[in-house]
């Protein structure tokens, strides 16, 4: 049986120095996935909710980022409520119109910049639907992406990250990563 699985994930960043709106270049711009999905606990219908709170899909993927980070060598990184804030605000965005984009970087990073100056920002988004762990999935997506993987491994020490889900039952994921100053 094969279950219909939109994604797409994308990426852009900007440093603070220099800020600059994002295109998204073809390559960034994934067509559907269509998977096969034999194991039965994978199957997920596309309404039902996973189990827990938003907060603990974006808890899941920070501790998922800096299990990633640590087994590299990397230091980890500091969750930041106000960063955090600007994410899902994103997340919510584009879960409401449906549109994975990094529309709007500039102004978020000029937002964070007003209380937490920073050397530079990056920003990870993706999207998905119908998988029993959505934010397992965007990670593992991200770790997948060259570009991604970049923010992910980036010199930055502080990340905010943000979920939503709309009524089609569509994850909508942004992670910021900031270095300070």
């Amino acid at each position: 049986m094969y279950i219909k699985h939109w994604g797409a994930i994308a990426l852009c960043f900007a440093l603070a120095s220099s800020l600059m709106s994002c295109e998204l270049p073809d390559q960034f711009r994934l067509p559907p996935i269509f998977t096969d999905r034999d194991r039965a606990a994978d199957r997920q219908e596309d309404s039902d909710p996973p189990t827990g709170t938003f907060a603990d899909l974006e808890q899941s993927i920070f501790e998922q980022i800096n299990q990633y980070r640590a087994e590299r060598g990397l230091p980890s990184l500091i969750l930041n409520a106000e960063i955090s804030e600007q994410a899902r605000l994103h997340s919510e965005g584009m879960a409401t119109s449906r549109n994975l984009s990094h529309d709007g970087f500039d102004q978020r990073a000029e937002v964070i910049s007003q209380s937490i100056p920073f050397r530079s920002a990056a920003e990870n988004v993706a999207f998905n639907r119908g998988f029993a762990d959505p934010g397992t999935q965007a990670v593992t997506g991200w770790i997948d992406s060259s570009g991604h993987r970049e923010n992910i491994e980036g010199n930055f020490d502080l990340t905010g990250i943000g979920v939503a889900q709309n009524a089609q039952g569509e994850y909508y994921f942004t992670q910021l990563f900031v270095l300070r100053r």
